[in-house]
């Protein structure tokens, strides 16, 4: 019997599943570079980010004696059937996907192709929690909230804890985590990467595919790491110059100062070059030898422990069907300016999407506070913003995007994330950020031409919704402040709103 490993790109760990279950002189290894993937239109950063992380792993399972494959081609299936016939192979081990998408289209492939391999799947143990043992935690429970998923998982593994209690008394200190930055805050220098030869010929290899695939995004400077030496100095380098200072700003947006004091491990985590256990444990362990404030600690174990893990067990809880949920009946189309990352005349969204056509990134008030709140407010069609945010950002996985973009960024899911919409005016950013300065829209107006198109569709977005939410515990208190507008103000503001050629090919949508 020939067996063979296929390794998932975002499964580059020595210690995953399919190729801990075997030993190097035992079995032979797959990695695929399908130009495939492409017809979804990955960001160029993101892409490169993919490949050449691959291929930088081929070479680190060659070095510990693994004979190993690197195909390219145009589809999976046709580079994998020639290659198993070549080779003989008589069973196929992959360890889980974490997106059920891939784990379908292995299947359909394997059906299509008529493999003689006998597929066999291994148990992801790429996260702290299985599918199945959140599903044991969820039981019966009528909500499912992240904090008390979170405290479970902090007595679990035992981390930030004294005994039965949480360490200094307290499980969160949100309220620590939230201030506004004051002028001309900067965080520290990043890690960055001077690309290798490996990389380089990966960025050329995409650059000559950028035209026929319509690519989106800028293929340099490519600064990320691609290997899990490097991912290992990015989070050595988030403890010893980022990891104090990362709770108070954690939610500030400055223009100019895109990383601030965030961690930048999420994509490395997310391809697995780093292990979550071990990157909670040594930013505990180090946190606590070198008396960071608890505030920054707890704030970050929460993102890892607590978001991560939570996000990741609602997407296989919740099932096939999350993805098609539409509680708002949300219909519209995403503007031109989002397909171009930029151009859309706000401030606020502009920086963002600058920032992201550069890196592939942005952090995740960024995230949900601009980019998604937009979406909500302006009713964007759920499904079609969730595939952007898919394939424009360098940690975005099917597992990531589903539940954060759909339920907790559009409340598409009617509750079943977050208890309340994640919907906040132009005066929550420019409390937040300083992106509003020099923006030809004013963040104190909701109605006019100046009027910051975020307080316009805040309160359209009340109005459309209000008969929804004029009894909902944490959204009537804003149906109550709708019905003091005044009558001629209301409509002013819902001219306006009605006003944004949103889904007017080659218009800027806030002209």
């Amino acid at each position: 019997m020939a067996v063979g490993i296929w390794v998932l790109n975002d499964q580059l760990d020595l210690l995953q599943a399919a190729l801990a279950s075997s030993k190097p002189d035992q079995a032979r290894v797959v990695l695929v570079e399908a130009e495939v993937s492409l017809r979804q239109r990955p960001h160029l950063q993101k892409q490169i980010l993919f490949w050449s992380a691959q291929r930088h792993f081929a070479q680190e399972l060659r070095r510990h004696g693994w004979t190993v494959d690197l195909l390219e081609g145009e589809s999976h299936g046709e580079v994998l059937s020639t290659w198993q016939h070549d080779h003989g192979i008589t069973e196929l081990r992959v360890m889980e996907p974490a997106d059920r998408p891939i784990r379908e289209a292995i299947e359909r492939l394997c059906r299509k192709a008529g493999w003689n391999a006998e597929l066999i799947w291994l148990a992801n143990n790429h996260f702290l929690w299985s599918p199945a043992e959140f599903r044991d935690w969820a039981g019966s429970k009528k909500q499912l909230r992240m904090e008390f998923f979170y405290r479970e998982g902090r007595r679990r593994f035992d981390v930030l804890m004294e005994g039965d209690e949480p360490l200094g008394g307290r499980w969160n200190f949100d309220q620590e985590n939230r201030k506004s930055p004051p002028r001309g805050l900067e965080g520290p220098t990043p890690m960055w990467f001077k690309p290798d030869a490996i990389t380089t010929a990966v960025i050329r290899k995409l650059e000559g595919l950028q035209s026929l695939h319509e690519l989106p995004g800028s293929s340099r400077p490519f600064k990320w790491g691609t290997n899990r030496v490097e991912a290992l100095d990015v989070l050595e380098n988030f403890i010893t110059t980022r990891l104090a200072g990362f709770g108070p700003y954690q939610d500030a947006m400055v223009s100019k100062q895109t990383t601030l004091w965030h961690s930048l491990i999420s994509p490395y985590i997310n391809l697995g070059l780093l292990r979550p256990l071990e990157v909670i444990k040594t930013i505990e362990r180090r946190g606590l030898e070198e008396k960071v404030p608890l505030a920054s600690l707890e704030g970050v174990i929460r993102q890892l422990l607590g978001w991560r893990e939570f996000t990741y067990g609602l997407y296989h809880h919740f099932g096939s069907q999350y993805p098609t949920s539409n509680a708002l009946d949300a219909k519209a189309p995403l503007p031109l300016f989002l397909q171009e990352l930029g151009g859309s005349g706000m401030g606020c969204v502009d920086t963002v999407l600058t920032d992201l056509k550069t890196s592939g990134y942005a952090h995740h008030i960024q995230r949900l506070m601009v980019l998604t709140n937009l979406g909500l407010l302006a009713g964007l069609e759920p499904q079609g913003l969730t595939a952007w945010f898919k394939a424009h950002f360098i940690d975005a996985h099917d597992w990531v995007m589903q539940t954060n973009v759909v339920g907790m960024g559009l409340w598409a899911d009617g509750g079943r994330l977050g208890s309340k919409p994640y919907a906040a005016s132009g005066r929550y950013i420019n409390k937040m950020s300083d992106y509003c300065k020099g923006c030809r829209f004013n963040p104190a107006k909701r109605s006019g031409a100046d009027a910051c198109p975020f307080n316009v569709l805040y309160w359209d977005f009340m109005a459309r919704h209000a008969v929804r939410f004029r009894n909902h515990p944490r959204m009537a208190l804003m149906i109550r402040q709708l019905e003091r507008i005044d009558g001629d103000e209301l409509k002013a503001i819902r001219a306006t709103a009605a006003g944004f050629e949103w889904a007017q090919p080659g218009q800027p949508p806030c002209s």
